[in-house]
C-alpha cells in the first residue's frame, strides 16, 4: 500500500472514529471532545493541501513506506 494511501486511511477512519465516539446519536458514544479530534484531522488535511507538509507522511518516510 503507498503512502499516499495510508495517509487517507487513517485521516478517514480518524474523523469518522472521532465523529462516532463524540456525537450524541451513536450507539458508541463516550464524550463530546472526541470531536475535538475530528476538528484536528480536518485542520491537519486542510493545512497539508497549502504547505504539502502532512505529519503522517514524514512518520512514514521514516519508516520507509513509499
Amino acid at each position: 500500500m503507498s503512502a499516499l494511501r495510508i495517509v487517507r486511511t487513517v485521516a478517514g477512519s480518524f474523523v469518522l472514529l472521532s465523529l462516532a465516539l463524540g456525537m450524541h446519536g451513536s450507539p458508541v458514544f463516550m464524550d463530546e471532545n472526541w470531536l475535538w479530534l475530528a476538528a484536528f484531522t480536518g485542520f491537519n488535511l486542510f493545512q497539508s493541501g497549502f504547505t504539502n507538509i502532512c505529519p503522517l507522511e514524514i512518520v512514514l518516510k521514516i519508516a520507509d513506506i513509499k
